[in-house]
């Protein structure tokens, strides 16, 4: 008697979305191969049918692929499993995380992680995306806390409000700020679009 074929069903039962509902970050599978969506582009050229341009990683292999997709097409998005997990560290080529409830840890590979590694701190919890046992990526909160490692002093007397300058986080992304932020300072960023909004 199988106990687990319910699970198993459940698992492989696909759910397709319309290509205009696409957004950056899903997971899509496309002959048998699994994708994160990095960009899209709604494109209707003059008397054409309109389509989305998508440029995606293939998360096994991590080679990237362009695909344009009929407006009306459907597209299966894979279903993923979510799983609370405590960030740990990284090697450079593979991120560790650990269950919290069973102590299990698995690993990432920072081309299946893709920009979001630059959003992750030692010790916070974050969702781990499974597609059947294999852990395939992770959902971000909207934003982090991130510190200010590496920026240029604030120039005095600065009144133009419109002015930024560049700051490395500690995770080494790099983004702009405001010129009043300095070194040590933690700073707000928005995870979707790795823009600056406040201090944290």
């Amino acid at each position: 008697m199988c106990y687990d074929c319910k699970d198993i069903q459940t698992q492989t039962m696909a759910s397709y979305l319309q290509a205009t509902r696409l957004r950056k970050g899903n997971l899509i599978k496309v002959a048998n191969d699994l994708f994160r969506i990095l960009e899209l582009h709604h494109l209707t050229p003059g008397n054409k049918r309109a389509h989305i341009q998508v440029r995606m990683r293939n998360i096994r292999t991590g080679t990237l692929a362009d695909q344009k997709f009929r407006a009306e097409e459907d597209v299966e998005r894979a279903t993923l499993d979510e799983r609370e997990m405590q960030y740990l560290y990284n090697d450079g080529d593979n991120f560790y995380f650990m269950d919290t409830a069973t102590y299990e840890q698995i690993h990432i590979s920072a081309e299946a992680l893709g920009d979001s590694k630059d959003y992750l701190v030692a010790e916070m919890l974050i969702r781990v995306e499974f597609y059947e046992v294999e852990p395939v990526g992770i959902e971000l909160p909207p934003t982090v806390d991130l510190v200010v490692k590496e920026t240029v002093p604030g120039i005095k007397g600065a009144t133009a409000s419109a002015q930024v300058k560049p700051a490395t986080l500690e995770t080494g992304l790099v983004i702009q700020v405001p010129p009043f932020v300095n070194e040590g300072d933690k700073v707000r960023v928005n995870t979707e679009t790795g823009e600056y909004q406040s201090r944290a």
